[in-house]
């Protein structure tokens, strides 16, 4: 029976910074979900289990053959599809053989039906390339389904698959799910794709405490992490509780010891005690209430650490929640119109041809189609970075635009200094509160911009525009999510949800766009606009 089986595996990155520890894991014939926060390592381990990289300890234990299905955000400018199936020999010989340049032992030896075994392969997956298609004249969802049609080519037990969806349009996202959904074999599944997370068998938690499984899909999943918030909170209650009690106990005891003293000084007073006992006892008075503040301050310590540690546990379990200013939108009021748009780069060749469209009040609206169809370049006429060929945009309210960079950040300056420069009337009280209501409390808002990981960036431009006073009527989003942890996206999401301004958004995130509470869609391929 196929499985893999790590004990007490380790990795260290080459600078002696330790990424995870003594980590357990058994995987056999299921789907397995591997979630965690950006940096704790998901990639590393993905890559140690397929043997590309060397654990720093520990072992692993594989029965059967392993397939890595790599992120590929840039490729090689030679590298061809023949490459990624690892055929690139056997096709150059049959370009040889086609010329007349092949040897006789290559002939003998060569695989004449590669070629169309490879192209059906690719078909399986919607795509209709073939092996000596450059990967650079490939799309990023095209890249990830001629790599998840190489991995298939050569028949594993197990597919480690490393953020298979992301800059994959909804098309794409859904044959990735189908795909998993028919795989019989195993699978460990890095996603923060919860459409994809709801397929799986078991979801792993990665965390710098090492990786802890979760029976069921990513509902299963949340469902046992809100049983943990609330044994978390209760057990911050008893923490709170028992330290209160120590402070009363070790106060009413201080109080027996005060009196039992005065008591004592009252004799002395009157002369009843001889001085030599005077002395002795005033020595153990001293030394008794010595020992009782002594024992007393070392249980309030453990009380209040038992506190610090239960308020740290909750704090890692509880939803992030905030609260914005107004952005007073009337329902009624006119946001953005377009009348009859034609835009792109090519004056000849429009991307967006006679489009019609308008959005009125706080509503939420999604502009959907396949990559390709110019959800990013109708974004940039909207916000006027490019001009359209024809047709009118009217934008009628004080807008800003997030693109997936958040390039409003200025990357040298930390993100106090940002909040400054985009909030000039605020003062640095005002700046501190809005900034710390984002998690951004004390010296976390001295980070420099560059420094930050996506979703601290994304929250962080999102913290420097809607903090402010007066946050802007419409805000436009572009593929907020991607690369972003799951934790980051939840984060995002309940920022949108209390936000009251109208929202423009380009995602092919489901799962996000449901919890941002929608009101229609704008979908550039079939050109239609509903609204609920």
């Amino acid at each position: 029976m196929p499985s893999i089986v790590l004990s007490r595996i380790s990795w260290t990155r080459p600078q002696g910074d330790p990424v995870f520890q003594g980590l357990d894991l058994s995987v056999g014939q299921e789907r397995v979900g591997l979630v965690g926060r950006n940096g704790v390592g998901k990639t590393t381990l993905l890559k140690i289990i397929a043997g590309v990289l060397s654990p720093s300890g520990g072992t692993i234990s594989a029965e059967g053959k392993i397939a890595l299905v790599r992120q590929m955000l840039d490729v090689d400018p030679n590298e061809t599809v023949a490459d990624l199936f690892g055929t690139r020999h056997t096709i150059d010989v049959l370009t040889r053989a086609g010329t007349g340049r092949a040897s006789l032992e290559e002939l003998a030896e060569a695989d004449w039906t590669i070629r169309e075994r490879i192209h059906a392969a690719l078909v399986r997956f919607d795509l209709h390339a073939e092996a000596d298609t450059l990967l650079s004249h490939l799309s990023g969802g095209q890249r990830t389904r001629a790599a998840l049609a190489a991995a298939l080519f050569h028949e594993p037990d197990f597919l480690l698959l490393d953020e298979p969806t992301n800059n994959l349009d909804s098309a794409g996202r859904q044959a990735v799910i189908d795909f998993l959904k028919r795989w019989k074999g195993g699978a460990i599944v890095i996603s923060h794709d919860r459409g994809l997370l709801e397929n799986m068998d078991a979801i792993v938690e990665l965390t710098t405490l090492g990786a802890k499984r979760y029976g069921g899909n990513w509902s299963d999943y949340r469902s046992a992490k809100a049983i943990e918030l609330n044994a978390a909170e209760q057990s911050l209650a008893h923490a709170q509780k028992t330290a209160d009690e120590i402070d009363r106990k070790a106060k009413a005891l201080a109080e027996r010891q005060d009196r039992r003293n005065a008591a004592g000084n009252r004799m002395a007073e009157k002369g009843d005690m001889p001085k030599i006992l005077l002395g002795r006892r005033k020595s153990i008075a001293e030394a008794s209430r010595g020992k009782v503040a002594e024992l007393a301050e070392r249980q309030r310590a453990d009380a209040l650490g038992a506190v610090a540690s239960a308020k740290a546990r909750v704090e890692v379990l509880q939803p992030f929640s905030i609260h914005l200013p107004p952005a007073n939108l009337p329902a009624g009021k006119a946001v953005l119109s377009l009348d009859r748009v034609a835009a792109g780069y090519d004056k000849g060749h429009p991307i967006i041809r006679d489009l019609s469209f308008s959005l009125v009040g706080p509503e939420r609206i999604a502009i959907s189609g396949p990559n390709g169809s110019g959800k990013t370049t109708l974004l940039r006429v909207i916000t006027g970075e490019i001009m359209p060929i024809a047709g009118k945009v009217t934008l009628s309210v004080p807008a800003t635009m997030l693109d997936q960079s958040v390039n409003l950040l200025d990357r040298s300056k930390n993100i106090l200094g940002n909040f400054k420069r985009l909030n000039p009337g605020a003062t640095e009280n005002a700046c501190r509160a809005a900034l710390a209501s984002f998690r951004f409390r004390a010296d976390a808002a001295l980070q420099r911009v560059e420094t930050l990981s996506g979703g601290q960036i994304l929250r962080a431009g999102l913290a420097c525009v809607l903090g402010g006073s007066t946050p802007p009527s419409l805000l436009i989003l572009d593929e907020p999510t991607n690369h972003l942890d799951i934790e980051s996206i939840e984060t995002i999401e309940a920022v949108l949800r209390a936000y009251d301004g109208a929202l423009l958004i380009v995602s092919h995130d489901d799962a996000f766009l449901e919890n941002v509470g929608l009101n229609g869609r704008l979908d550039l391929a079939g050109r239609t606009s509903s609204n609920s």
